[in-house]
């Protein structure tokens, strides 16, 4: 497996340039110390994540009975890059951040708040914790400054085995077979089959995964580094065949789609039981077996995306969830353990036991539940793009989305030259 996830060259850098300028200048040294102090940790996650990482940073805290962690939690809706750009252009210092774009990292990095983490990569050994390609995710430009803690699988499907029991069907394995699912599950009750949360990204998904098995990791690489066009041939097929999913009735009304984001329509799939499918990443098993209490494997599954037959149905989208540690923060050291903690065996059995895989070779597969190894096994024996939408810089991901909307409302040809021709405007800005 290799990722592919270089980050673009951008003409014009975030405005997190200027606070990290005054970073830099604030900056100590990192020193070795003993283990002590506080170690601040900007957090954004919620729910039951939430809690795994409480549950984390207490098990690291029973190691290193010195330190205590503080989380700067952030909040809000959508992208979560932009809270946290506010908190740190709003003066917050802090130890570790916890981050799933490589755009985002490159923006910290370029602003001087990361500290690279080559040497301290060599002192705890970490090449024989985790492969090459785990590193070079974590690096931009050559240089390092995550270490990866958890990954999954962008293009899987959600589905509850009841649904598709009730509707007759087998997880489809061709795109010919899921269109006429969704006519079956109409047939069987179910008005809207696919949940598809349009408010603010996961709309997204369908695009990224449909790329790829469109034009392969080659072209959504290129795509992300705008070495090709958004008006490219390749991105209106693609759309032509996101477009044949709406007109088959697939998802509701524009109204429904923009009612709300991936967790509202995980609700109307496993709880409400209104629609059928979901592709969203591997925190739905966490949100399925924490807060749905249902049974892996058993209650629920993924099915990889169908084929389409245009010679690359081998590949998949990824993500995955770094710590970085920054230039800034006041405890570099704590920050330092807490990076290679998370690679350790203890942390990897917390994140199994919360339904997350870990890259590291610490972890013990056999610890993860069922859904969770399929969706292993299917990253394993793909060729894998890392998440499109967390390589744009945060501008063009912002139009990206936006006109993916107006796409939802009317997916007719003249609106995919009208959505590609904007998009492509905002990246001739910005690269």
């Amino acid at each position: 497996m290799t990722f592919s996830a270089q980050t673009p060259g951008l003409r014009r850098r975030a405005v997190l340039v200027a606070v990290g300028v005054t970073a830099l200048l604030a900056a100590a040294p990192a020193m070795a110390q003993d283990l002590s102090g506080e170690l601040v940790i900007l957090q954004w996650q919620g729910g039951t994540d939430a809690e795994m990482w409480q549950k984390l940073e207490a098990d690291f805290t029973a190691k290193h009975p010195g330190v205590t962690v503080r989380e700067l939690v952030v909040t809000g809706q959508g992208d979560m890059r932009g809270p946290m750009r506010t908190a740190l252009l709003g003066g917050e210092k802090v130890d570790v951040i916890i981050n799933t774009w490589p755009a985002f990292r490159a923006e910290l990095a370029d602003a001087g708040i990361l500290r690279p983490i080559d040497e301290l990569w060599a002192s705890a050994n970490l090449d024989a914790v985790l492969d090459q390609s785990w590193k070079s995710l974590g690096s931009t430009n050559g240089v390092t400054y995550g270490v990866n803690y958890t990954y999954g699988d962008r293009s899987a499907i959600w589905y509850k085995k009841a649904h598709l029991e009730k509707a007759g069907i087998e997880p489809p394995k061709t795109w010919d077979e899921f269109l006429a699912s969704i006519d079956k599950l109409k047939a069987a009750g179910f008005a809207a089959p696919i949940a598809m949360p349009a408010k603010y990204w996961a709309h997204g998904e369908w695009f990224e995964t449909l790329l790829l098995r469109t034009g392969g990791v080659e072209a959504a690489a290129k795509l992300a580094a705008h070495e090709i066009p958004w008006t490219d041939d390749i991105v209106k097929t693609t759309l032509r065949k996101y477009a044949e999913l709406l007109k088959a009735g697939c998802c509701g009304t524009p109204e429904q789609m923009f009612a709300g984001d991936w967790d509202y329509s995980a609700d109307q799939i496993f709880t409400a039981d209104a629609s059928n499918y979901l592709m969203i990443g591997m925190w739905m098993n966490a949100r399925a077996r924490n807060d749905y209490k249902l049974n892996e494997g058993v209650d629920y599954s993924i099915f990889q995306f169908p084929a389409l037959g245009l010679g690359h149905d081998d590949t998949s989208s990824v993500d995955a969830k770094e710590v970085a540690v920054t230039a800034n923060g006041a405890n570099p050291a704590a920050a330092d353990a807490f990076a290679v903690y998370m690679v350790s065996k203890d942390a990897a059995d917390i994140l199994a036991s919360y339904g997350y895989a870990s890259p590291s070779k610490n972890a013990d597969p056999a610890l993860l539940g069922p859904v969770q190894q399929v969706a292993t096994a299917a990253v394993a024996q793909s060729k894998v793009q890392f998440v499109l939408g967390d390589l744009l810089p945060g501008d063009l991901v912002d139009e990206y989305r936006v006109q993916l909307q107006k796409f939802l409302q009317d997916p007719s040809d003249a609106t995919i030259d009208a959505v590609t021709a904007a998009i492509e405007a905002k990246a001739m800005e910005l690269y």
